[in-house]
C-alpha cells in the first residue's frame, strides 16, 4: 500500500500521462493510417491511369501490340513511384508487362474468366487475392484500356499493403518517439513541481512534532507568493503565537508560583514564631493582623485566577443590563473616600450629564474600582485625582487621570499583561497580583468597548475605556 502522498501523486499522474501519451499516439496513428491509405489509393489511382495512358497506343483491333521496352520500364517506374507491383494482362490472362519477380512476363497470370470478372466488377476486388491469384490479400486498383472496337486491356496496380509506408512507417515511428520524450520530460516536470509543494509540507510536518515535542522555535523555510507559501506563512505565524502563549504560561506558572510562595513564607514564618515563642505574646496581635492581610492577599490571588480561567474558557457570564454609570462611578469614588483622605488628594469628578450603557453592572464596577484604587494608590500625597465621564458620539467614555510619577513609555505596552508590575509599582503596591488591569481589559473588550492607557512621566497617568451607549427608554 503506498503510504506516501507524493509517491501517490507520482503514480496517479504518472499513469495519467502515460494513458493521455497513449490515447494521443493512438489517435494520431489512426489519422496517419487513414491519410497513408488515402495517399496509397491516389498514388496507385494515378499510376494505373499514367500506364493506361502510356501503352493506349499500342492496344490494337484485336490484341495488344508489342510494347517497346523503353515504354515497358516507364510502366514499371510509375509502379515502383507508387510502391507497388503492376500487372497489363491480355485477354486470356496472359502477363505482358509486370515489375513483380514472382510472376515471369509472356506467362498466363490468371484465366480468361478472372480477367472479365475483374473487368465487370472491379470494385469487388479492391482488397482481395483476386481469386486465388495471390498467395494473400492485396490492395489493388484497377485500370481498364478500351479500343475502338471496344476490346480491353486490364492494368492492375497491387500492393502488399494498403498504406504508404514510405510515409506511415515514420511518422508513426517519430510520433512514437516524440511522445517517449514528451512523457519523460512531463514525469521529470510533474516530479520537480511535486518536490516543491511536498518539501515544504515535509517542513510543515517536522516542526508539528517538534512542536509536539515541545520546542516551538522551529519554523519553516518560505519561497514564492503561491498557496504553499501562504501555508507556510501562516504556520510560522502560528508558530509565533504558540511560542509566545508557551512564554507567557511559563511567565504566568512563574508569577502565580512567587505569589503564592510569599505570603505563605510570611504565614509560615509568623505562626512558627508565635507557637515557638519567638515572637513575644503583647506582639501576637500585631503579626497575626499581618497574616490576616497576607491571608486575604492570597484569596485576591485565588479569586482572579479563578475568574481568568472562567474568561479563557468562556465560562464567565455577563449579565447585560441598561445602568447609569455615572452614578456607579460616584459611587466607586466615594467608596475610597477614606483612603483619598488619608493622602490629602484634590478630586474632581466631572459629569456633564448622566449617561446609561448597556453592560454588566458588577464588571463594570469592578473595572471603575481597579482603575481609581490604582489612581489613588500610585497619586502622590497631596496630588489630584480626576474622575470624568463624558459622550463620545455612541460611547460613554470614563477617564480616570491622577498626577504622579507615571509610568515609563517604554512599560506601557505591557501595562495590561497578567502578573505584570513596574519596579516603582512592586515597591509602592505590596498587595496587589498584577491582574487587575488585565481582568479590566478582558471585561471591556467581552463588552464591546475598548480601554487605553496614557501617561507623562513626572506628571500624569490616565487610563480610558469606553462602552455603548444604551438606547434611550
Amino acid at each position: 500500500m503506498i503510504k506516501s502522498v507524493f509517491t501517490r501523486y507520482m503514480v496517479f499522474i504518472s499513469l495519467l500521462l502515460v494513458f493521455s501519451f497513449g490515447l494521443l499516439v493512438i489517435t494520431l496513428s489512426v489519422m496517419v493510417s487513414e491519410y497513408s491509405e488515402r495517399a496509397k489509393g491516389t498514388s496507385m489511382t494515378e499510376a494505373a491511369e499514367q500506364t493506361a495512358g502510356a501503352i493506349t497506343p499500342y492496344r490494337g483491333e484485336d490484341e495488344l501490340r508489342d510494347i517497346p521496352s523503353e515504354v515497358a520500364e516507364g510502366v514499371r517506374g510509375y509502379a515502383a513511384v507508387a510502391d507497388a507491383f503492376v500487372y497489363v494482362l491480355g485477354d486470356d490472362g496472359a502477363l505482358i508487362v509486370t515489375n513483380d519477380p514472382d510472376f515471369a512476363e509472356g506467362g498466363v497470370m490468371m484465366s480468361a474468366e478472372t480477367v472479365e470478372s475483374v473487368k465487370r466488377g472491379s470494385s469487388g476486388y479492391g482488397m482481395s487475392r483476386i481469386e486465388n491469384t495471390f498467395s494473400e490479400k492485396r490492395f489493388n486498383k484497377f485500370s481498364v484500356i478500351t479500343n475502338a472496337s471496344g476490346e480491353s486491356t486490364l492494368v492492375i496496380l497491387s500492393s502488399p499493403s494498403s498504406r504508404a509506408t514510405y510515409m506511415s512507417a515514420p511518422l508513426i515511428r517519430t510520433l512514437l518517439v516524440g511522445s517517449v520524450w514528451i512523457l519523460f520530460a512531463s514525469c521529470i516536470t510533474v516530479y520537480i513541481l511535486l518536490q516543491r509543494i511536498i518539501d515544504p509540507l515535509k517542513s510543515l510536518s517536522d516542526a508539528a512534532r517538534a512542536f509536539a515535542k515541545g520546542d516551538f522555535k522551529k519554523r519553516v523555510a518560505v519561497s514564492g507568493n503561491d498557496e504553499v507559501a501562504e501555508v507556510g506563512k501562516a504556520f510560522n505565524n502560528m508558530a509565533s503565537v504558540l511560542e509566545k502563549n508557551e512564554e507567557m504560561r511559563n511567565s504566568f506558572i512563574g508569577s502565580v508560583s512567587h505569589d503564592l510562595r510569599t505570603p505563605m513564607t510570611v504565614i509560615q514564618g509568623y505562626v512558627d514564631g508565635i507557637r515557638d515563642g519567638t515572637i513575644p505574646e503583647e506582639k501576637h496581635g500585631y503579626y497575626l493582623d499581618i497574616i490576616s492581610s497576607e491571608v486575604k492577599r492570597l484569596s485576591r490571588l485565588v479569586n482572579s485566577l479563578l475568574q481568568i480561567t472562567r474568561m479563557q474558557s468562556g465560562e464567565q457570564k455577563y449579565t447585560l443590563v441598561r445602568f447609569n454609570i455615572s452614578e456607579k462611578a460616584r459611587q466607586v469614588l466615594i467608596s475610597l473616600e477614606k483612603r483619598i483622605d488619608d493622602k490629602e488628594l484634590q478630586v474632581d469628578f466631572d459629569n456633564e450629564e448622566d449617561l446609561f450603557v448597556f453592560a454588566d453592572t458588577d464588571a463594570v464596577h469592578q473595572v471603575l474600582y481597579n482603575l481609581m484604587e490604582n489612581a489613588v494608590k500610585f497619586v502622590d500625597r497631596g496630588g489630584s485625582l480626576r474622575v470624568r465621564v463624558f459622550r463620545d458620539e455612541d460611547k460613554a467614555r470614563v477617564r480616570v487621570e491622577n498626577s504622579g510619577e507615571g509610568i515609563p513609555a517604554e512599560e506601557l505596552p505591557h501595562v495590561f499583561e497578567r502578573f505584570y508590575k513596574s519596579d516603582r509599582s512592586r515597591g509602592l503596591d505590596k498587595t496587589g497580583t498584577g491582574l487587575g488591569l488585565y481582568i479590566a481589559k478582558t471585561n471591556i473588550e467581552k463588552m464591546g468597548g475598548s480601554i487605553r492607557v496614557d501617561s507623562v512621566p513626572g506628571e500624569t497617568t490616565r487610563f480610558e475605556f469606553d462602552l455603548p451607549l444604551a438606547n434611550e427608554k
